[in-house]
């Protein structure tokens, strides 16, 4: 990896207007290259979140297809960022006749082209009476892990729900960064984001740059937000609270080297 390098999250309040999605989305990457920043990560489903299962559906692109992907690949371009597309809706046919959709996490590079694709493998699940969520009901299961390996350094790819499952992270071998976009909601944000953040950070020694949902959706949703970016020994860089905005922070290979060589429990490591 290089020595150090700057990573922007852009923490969003999603509607259902697709459109208008994109151009928020397009303003905070548009931010973080005048910060300075070379990675951005937008969060989970930048593109929609609505209160209807179907709507993910009715604007799931074929991939390398379609005006969400064409978008960021421009926006890539235009900012000369390496940009993670947070996630967007692929259609699931590849796998076999299904009307359910891919949740999908795209690695852009600064030339607009496609070097990484991540499926959610974990789907959320949960009801405690008064809130219900059951993503496989629209979103087929992605099946292996995927590491963008860019000169910026070993990026491991994973998605909201996948932050509860250690696992998944082990599997990704030593990376410098792993990125979760999001879209927690506040219930079980409130509880367990931070927490499960910086755990991932600690057992795996890297750097954990979360871009988040945060704020009300239509259908009355709340997401969680509190957006941030971890060092390897689990202390928070910088952090976002609610509402819309840019966070950037620096990853140092030196910082890295020196947890990982005077703590080395991933040398450690028996099973």
């Amino acid at each position: 990896m290089v020595d150090r390098f700057l990573v922007a999250a852009v923490q969003m309040v999603s509607s259902d207007d697709v459109q208008a999605n994109i151009e928020s989305a397009k303003a905070g990457a548009r931010e973080a290259a005048t910060k300075g920043a070379q990675l951005v990560v937008l969060p989970e489903y930048f593109c929609l979140l609505s209160p209807r299962d179907d709507a993910k559906k009715e604007i799931a692109e074929d991939y390398g297809d379609g005006p969400i992907q064409t978008a960021l690949a421009q926006l890539a371009r235009e900012t000369k960022l390496w940009l993670v597309g947070g996630t967007l809706p692929l259609k699931g046919n590849e796998i076999g006749k299904t009307d359910r959709v891919f949740n999908t996490q795209l690695v852009f590079s600064p030339d607009g082209e496609v070097v990484a694709r991540y499926d959610k493998i974990h789907l959320f699940n949960f009801d405690n009476g008064a809130e219900s969520y059951n993503e496989s009901k629209s979103v087929v299961a992605g099946h292996e892990p995927r590491i963008a390996e860019l000169p910026l350094g070993k990026v491991g790819l994973s998605t909201c729900y996948d932050l509860r499952f250690p696992e998944l992270y082990r599997a990704m071998g030593e990376v410098d960064l792993i990125v979760v976009p999001a879209a927690f909601t506040e219930t079980t944000g409130r509880a367990h984001w931070e927490p499960l953040l910086r755990a991932r950070a600690i057992e795996n020694q890297t750097y954990v740059l979360a871009s988040a949902q945060g704020g009300e959706h239509p259908g009355a949703r709340r997401t969680w937000g509190h957006s941030m970016l971890i060092d390897p020994w689990g202390e928070i860089i910088t952090q976002m609270t609610f509402g819309p905005g840019v966070l950037v922070g620096e990853i140092s290979g030196e910082r890295l080297r020196s947890v990982r060589s005077s703590l080395p429990a991933l040398k450690n490591r028996v099973l």
